[in-house]
């Protein structure tokens, strides 16, 4: 005698799970990059003013983060340009693994020295970003444009 709970499960493991591991994960992937590339833009934008890197910044790399082996000014600079750069890399899907990997090593940074209470969402940006530098940034990307055109490039000899 079969359970009725049986037929569902079934359902679900032999029909359901092929299916949904058959889809493209092109979509996910750019919201990955699209949110994680906002989250380090944003963060950017809270650095700076019209005459440059603000006097919080400083103050904030001086006296709150304990940053090893880096003076606070350098960092705050790295930082910023750091953010701004490998968010707008992201975003567009160019070099994303690289980029990926500098936030990633942001992340780990900040979790270690900066935030460690805040593990569960560094977690979920490591995640993310660990899932970019494995899968890659899919077909709405400038990487995927460049890479058709090496590819083709390369036919072509």
């Amino acid at each position: 005698m079969t359970s009725p709970l049986l037929k569902p499960l079934r359902g679900y493991y032999h029909h359901l799970v092929p299916w949904l591991d058959r889809r493209s994960l092109d979509a996910v992937l750019l919201l990955m990059r699209v949110v994680l590339g906002s989250v380090f833009f944003l963060s950017a934008l809270t650095k700076v003013d019209a005459s440059g890197i603000t006097q919080s910044t400083f103050f904030l790399f001086e006296n709150e983060y304990d940053l090893p082996l880096i003076p606070p000014a350098l960092a705050a600079y790295l930082a910023t340009l750091a953010e701004f750069s490998l968010s707008l890399a992201l975003w567009g899907g160019l070099a994303t693994r690289l980029a990926a990997t500098g936030l990633l090593f942001m992340t780990l940074v900040i979790q270690t020295f900066v935030y460690p209470d805040a593990w569960i969402t560094h977690g979920l940006w490591a995640g993310s970003l660990l899932t970019l530098i494995l899968r890659g940034p899919g077909r709405l990307s400038l990487d995927w444009l460049v890479n058709a055109w090496l590819t083709e490039a390369a036919h072509r000899r």
